[in-house]
């Protein structure tokens, strides 16, 4: 295991990892203010969806099932699935909060998305304990740029060309894909990163993308653990 970083050094890693992020999330969030308004979302709807819900696989998810004229609570049922692998990455970084006050965990847990977590589970690593303020940074780092580019989106309407005939439908996973190869640091994360990602494909293939997600994120981590446990046996 290596040593801890400074904390000033972790910091400018963690500031470093976040640019790659801010790419990736105004790309997919610009699409998704598109998209929101191709579906006759108002502005403020689009905007309450990414600072309120503020899930990027949920948000595309509802925008479809109101085009398709679901009902709210088939909506509220999908969000609650696709959202529940949140509940892992709150059990992860749970442990390094126990002294924080309940304000400072809410606020933490209120920006841990997929990239958030990424970038605090990198910098925990590096320096051995949680650091609010890394926290705190790499939450704002996905939350502000992601609904500045909603806004951009929405703004700019028709005037954008569709995202999948230009390729950026595939800059989202690619970054995340990126992250996630970077947080491997012993077979038990490798073997959670290739489960978690052969049980996300073959969901996707026979079932549907969105159970996908939520498959590959809960079944993942057990391949993982199971490896851990075998090996401290």
């Amino acid at each position: 295991m290596t040593a801890p970083l400074e904390l000033g050094v972790a910091r400018r890693r963690l500031v470093i990892d976040s640019l790659g992020i801010w790419a990736s999330i105004i790309v997919v969030g610009t699409i998704f203010g598109f998209t929101a308004r191709q579906a006759s979302l108002s502005l403020l709807e689009t905007s309450a969806l990414s600072s309120i819900l503020f899930a990027g696989a949920s948000q595309f998810a509802v925008v479809g099932l109101l085009v398709s004229g679901a009902a709210w609570p088939s909506i509220a049922l999908l969000v609650w699935l696709l959202n529940a692998r949140h509940f892992l990455y709150a059990a992860s970084i749970a442990p390094h909060t126990l002294r924080l006050s309940r304000r400072l965990r809410a606020v933490i847990a209120l920006l841990l998305t997929d990239e958030a977590f990424a970038l605090t589970s990198a910098h925990l690593e590096r320096l051995g304990q949680i650091d609010v303020r890394g926290a705190i940074y790499a939450g704002l780092s996905v939350f502000v740029p992601w609904n500045v580019a909603t806004i951009a989106g929405w703004s700019a309407g028709s005037a954008l060309p569709d995202p999948a005939t230009i390729g950026l439908d595939v800059v989202f996973p690619a970054t995340m894909a990126g992250i996630a190869v970077a947080l491997v640091r012993d077979r038990a994360t490798l073997v959670a990163l290739l489960a978690g990602s052969a049980i996300a494909v073959i969901v996707a293939a026979t079932v549907s993308p969105g159970a996908a997600v939520l498959a590959g994120g809960l079944l993942g981590p057990f391949a993982g653990l199971a490896v851990r446990s075998r090996g401290a046996a």
